[in-house]
């Protein structure tokens, strides 16, 4: 079975917007600090644009760079899962002020 190759821009890209985010809410689930939840919007809003670029980016490289395609590609899926990640932390998160 062959291993998934992604770039290593999208990849700790994804790790680091997935991690950050997972501890932000994470920490504001045990502890329910307020400031927790004004700095997670911020990161949300920061993550989004740099995401954004990187993944543009690695849809740029995914059609121009034929010989490390699938690396691109990978990634460009990999940078997409963050938006349903982040929906259902959100919706979490307005489940739990609820």
């Amino acid at each position: 079975m062959n291993k998934l190759k992604f770039s290593t821009l999208g990849r700790n890209t994804f790790l680091i917007s997935f991690l950050s985010g997972t501890l932000l809410l994470v920490s504001y689930l045990i502890t329910g600090a307020d400031f927790l939840v004004i700095s997670g919007f911020y990161f949300v809003i920061i993550a989004v644009v740099v995401n954004i670029f990187i993944l543009l980016y690695e849809l740029l490289e995914f059609l121009t760079n034929i010989p490390d395609r699938k690396s691109s590609g990978n990634s460009v899926l990999l940078l997409l899962v963050n938006i349903p990640v982040t929906i259902l932390y959100i919706c979490i998160l307005f489940n739990f002020e609820l």
